[in-house]
């Protein structure tokens, strides 16, 4: 493991707590407005079998949708174990616990212990990892047809707000921090791998960008 993503500091983040309350908050209102467009633009394309591959999915529940919208599989690949049991617990009570996988560490160092899938998905991933060209290259190295992300958009108060985060986490002793990346530095290296952009939408603070492979 790379010390630059301790697992212990993500844990200390995403922990039990973190993973009952999305829990509850997808079982009462469904998946946050990034995840759910980004699933709402995919139905509208052939997912019909598809293999999807989540980094950093937390609890389960975008793979659930992806999965009731046609998607075969779903393997996510989490650095914290915190979100285990209640990823379990919902993966069984949709009926999916047989067609959901999930392998601990980091994606960037087990990226070539994984096959390619059909769909990569990051949802809030980038802006949580310290060297955002790794992880894009490992992403888009593992996405056979779209890419699906959402990161923060590049405004003050985005900007602000993550500074005000890191301050707080660094003052209570943890490791963990949040990256503002270029919105456009993230997008080139997907384009540049041969991904054109096929939708985007955005909200206050964060965007979301479906990518196609199309070379």
């Amino acid at each position: 493991m790379s010390n630059c993503c301790d697992p212990v500091s993500y844990r200390r983040f995403f922990n039990t707590k973190e993973a009952n309350r999305r829990l509850k908050n997808y079982r009462k209102r469904g998946l946050d407005p990034m995840a759910a467009d980004i699933v709402e633009y995919l139905k509208t394309r052939d997912i019909a079998g598809a293999g999807l591959l989540e980094v950093g999915g937390g609890v389960g529940d975008l793979q659930v949708e992806l999965l009731k919208a046609g998607a075969d599989r779903a393997l996510n690949v989490e650095l914290s174990d915190a979100y285990e049991s209640v990823a379990e617990q919902l993966a069984e009570d949709e009926g999916f616990a047989d067609r959901m996988t999930r392998q601990f560490g980091d994606f960037v160092e087990v990226q070539d212990e994984l096959d390619s899938a059909d769909i990569v998905v990051l949802n809030r991933v980038v802006c949580c990892y310290p060297f955002m060209e790794r992880m894009m290259n490992a992403a888009v190295a593992k996405a056979d047809g779209y890419l699906g992300l959402v990161f923060p958009r590049g405004r003050w108060w985005t900007k602000t707000f993550f500074g005000l985060g890191n301050k707080y986490w660094a003052i209570r002793g943890w490791d963990f921090r949040a990256f503002v990346y270029p919105p456009d530095e993230i997008e080139k290296v997907a384009i540049d791998n041969g991904f054109a952009v096929r939708h985007r939408s955005n909200d206050l603070s964060w965007q979301a960008v479906v990518f196609e492979r199309v070379a």
